[in-house]
């Protein structure tokens, strides 16, 4: 569970289902949990690397708590970033790969991706241990790990602390790659940030919180998109500047904490999906227009996106946003809506975007449904053209006859 500022029996700070929030997930391993977040892929949870340090990274299991019910979903597979660096809390994400589909009623997240996240309010959600900011985490509670939730702003590039501490702070986060805030109270003592680099904000009220142990990697929302990934907390001091409550990294007032930042790390971990779509089309004719349906979990409709221009430099990015709207088929009943911006990478020339199609029994004529892309940033559709559409079929595979 997050710390908050009120007790974690405090309903404001339960993260409940059915609210937004049923994609953020409990991840256990090695007989330690975790948080972690699903991805709009539906078949990938970002964490944080740190779970798996010293643990098998095989036999992982994901816990889904949704408003259609609650599911375990073993993993496939973990893929941990390969520049890892645990000393220097870099890198600090891994992907847990689902053996199957998640559950349907499950949230999907895209990536938030502008770079603007300092000054902005974050929404964290984990499962770590209960505390407050006044005492600190419940070491008493034995209860199961709850979804909880709690407010926060980003307030500066974590590699900033370092230029004001110096080798008195232990680690060194690389530059651009960490957001950290501090948990305030609403008083200038405990208002770590404020001391130690001059950035004044002494809370949310009753609304802030940070992290605890568990909540590591657990999502930091910034309009509904996963900005940050939680990584750890620390209490610091300076000479006689001491903010924290206690002088203890356990939760309370005065501490910080540390998320890996989505804009930074997003091309691991979109080419990372990527790379692991199964069957992906890689040229024009391989795509399938028309994709059965199965009768059960989810199954992936393909969409090929190639670019035929030229690049201005080798090293620009180019993007197109893109959203799935109903035809005759249904969102929610038949394929998972889903609309985000599509990057292409410099070396990159074409990617698919996914979309997953339903499964069910249920004897039904075929539906069609469509993806419409727009807004390209560093090419063009074309004199004229502002969107393009394209149709997929989902084709019924349970039999009946209909006219």
């Amino acid at each position: 569970m997050v710390s908050t500022v009120t007790s974690y029996t405090d309903s404001r700070n339960r993260a409940w289902v059915g609210t937004g929030l049923d994609g953020v997930v409990r991840i256990s391993a090695g007989g330690y949990y975790g948080t972690g977040v699903l991805l709009y892929d539906g078949r990938a949870v970002l964490t944080a690397a740190h779970l798996f340090s010293g643990v098998s990274t095989a036999g992982a299991t994901v816990h889904f708590e949704t408003a259609a019910g609650n599911v375990d979903v073993s993993s496939s597979r973990v893929q941990v970033d390969p520049a890892y660096d645990a000393a220097g809390g870099n890198n600090d994400l891994a992907v847990v790969w689902l053996s199957s589909s998640a559950p349907v009623a499950a949230d999907r997240y895209q990536l938030y991706r502008n770079s603007d996240e300092i000054g902005q309010t974050m929404t964290l959600v984990g499962y770590g241990k209960p505390g407050t900011g006044a005492a600190g985490t419940l070491t008493s509670y034995t209860g199961d790990p709850i979804r909880q939730k709690a407010s926060n702003v980003f307030d500066a590039d974590m590699a900033t602390l370092k230029q004001v501490f110096g080798s008195s702070m232990g680690w060194s986060p690389l530059p651009g790659s960490q957001l950290v805030a501090d948990f305030d109270d609403g008083t200038v003592a405990h208002d770590a940030l404020g001391q130690f680099l001059g950035l004044h904000q002494t809370g949310l009220g009753l609304n802030e919180g940070s992290i605890t142990q568990g909540d590591s990697g657990g999502p930091a929302f910034i309009q509904g998109q996963v900005a940050g990934i939680a990584s750890y907390n620390a209490s610091l001091s300076l000479g006689a500047v001491k903010p924290d409550a206690d002088g203890l990294a356990n939760g309370t007032y005065g501490e910080i904490a540390a998320w890996q930042r989505m804009s930074y790390f997003q091309q691991w971990i979109d080419q990372s999906l990527r790379q692991a779509y199964p069957n992906a089309p890689t040229k024009p004719e391989e795509v399938l227009k028309k994709v059965p349906e199965g009768n059960s979990g989810t199954t992936y409709a393909y969409f090929l996106l190639q670019f035929t221009g030229m690049r201005s430099s080798d090293n620009q990015v180019l993007s197109v946003d893109y959203a799935t709207r109903d035809g005759t088929a249904t969102q929610g009943q038949d394929y998972v809506a889903t609309s985000g911006t599509l990057k292409l990478y410099p070396g990159e020339v074409q990617a698919v975007i996914s979309v997953e199609i339903i499964g069910d029994s249920t004897p039904e004529p075929d539906e069609v449904f469509y993806l419409d892309v727009t807004h390209p940033v560093g090419g063009s559709f074309g004199p004229g053209v502002v969107t393009l559409t394209a149709m997929r079929t989902i084709v019924n595979d349970d039999g009946g006859i209909f006219g």
